[in-house]
């Protein structure tokens, strides 16, 4: 297949890229790198446009021939997104439209859009699934869920077809270690955990340590990040006989809380790392996991990256080098 992959360059889309190329597909990526490297899609015909260039955007576009989108490009932290929510509905909600827009100009279809757990919320079942009641509690999980809410209307009155992937904390890097998670600032628990152990200058900060867990600290559905990639090209193949508006969400299925994530490092990396306990950070809840069983079942998805240690092993081979 041809595939568009908008935010190609990210940490998720890059390793979308190298997913698609090496299962034999061709890719073109658009990225603004406003966040994204350029490393991380070399030998990649590239794109660089921003979203919200509409008129760009449409020339970029024009004349070109895709069999399907694969749309990772929005802003994703979660702080910012609560000092800067204009920034975060303009930049994805509006961003999106304008991609929207100038697919149908060139009659292209199928959208695979990159969403989140954050839609949920505080969680009110032990496994979230697809139907939990969805009640964001910052502007990035609003902003998506809006995207959400207007990709299924615009399926609903066209020719349109969209799957969203919901996913849950991804994880782990390629398998070749030459691509990873390397973001500015850091905000994600396991390369803050193998940054800390690579530089030895600072100790980590594990927020609450009271949450009703088993050990007292947050838990989470990690997923790998090759994993993630397998699903949205699935989601491709999907859209060829499934038509209007999808929704899947990805997780392990399984819960690892803080200091689960910290002893696995430790095993992996084989080195011990400090770290000192804080309060707890507002809006943190304290279970997400995932029920995954729709994707399993409708996509045929089966996640290859089932045992923590491999996921962390993965990144480590990556914050080694």
């Amino acid at each position: 297949m041809r595939l568009l992959i908008p935010g190609g360059a990210g940490y998720i889309g890059s390793h979308m890229v190298r997913f698609a190329q090496e299962a034999g597909h061709e890719v073109v990526v658009l990225d603004n790198f406003s966040t994204g490297h350029r490393w991380a899609v070399s030998g990649s015909e590239v794109l660089e446009v921003d979203l919200l260039d509409k008129e760009r955007l449409l020339q970029s576009l024009e004349g070109r021939d895709f069999d399907g989108v694969i749309h990772f490009a929005a802003k994703s932290l979660v702080g910012e997104s609560v000092s800067r929510p204009q920034l975060y509905y303009r930049n994805n909600v509006v961003g999106t439209l304008n991609l929207v827009e100038a697919m149908r100009r060139i009659e292209l279809r199928n959208l695979v859009f990159s969403s989140t757990a954050a839609i949920f919320g505080n969680p009110v079942e032990h496994k979230i699934s697809e139907d939990h009641p969805k009640n964001p509690i910052n502007p990035y999980g609003r902003s998506k869920l809006m995207v959400e809410s207007v990709l299924e209307d615009i399926c609903t009155a066209n020719d349109f077809n969209v799957t969203c992937l919901r996913y849950f904390n991804a994880a782990g890097a390629h398998p070749s270690g030459e691509i990873g998670e390397a973001h500015d600032p850091e905000t994600h628990l396991i390369p803050n955990i193998l940054k800390a152990m690579t530089s030895r200058e600072k100790k980590l900060a594990v927020f609450g340590d009271d949450y009703p867990t088993p050990d007292g600290t947050c838990v989470r559905d990690y997923i790998h990040v090759n994993d993630l990639a397998h699903a949205h090209l699935l989601s491709i193949e999907y859209m060829k006989n499934n038509n209007g508006f999808s929704v899947f969400n990805l997780g392990n299925g399984d819960g690892f809380s803080v200091l689960d994530i910290i002893n696995g490092c430790q095993r992996i990396a084989r080195s011990e790392i400090l770290y000192s306990i804080k309060e707890r950070r507002e809006g943190d809840p304290a279970r997400l996991v995932s029920d995954s069983r729709k994707a399993k079942r409708e996509l045929l998805w089966k996640p290859q990256y089932t045992a923590i240690d491999n996921i962390l092993a993965s990144a480590w081979a990556w914050h080694k080098q």
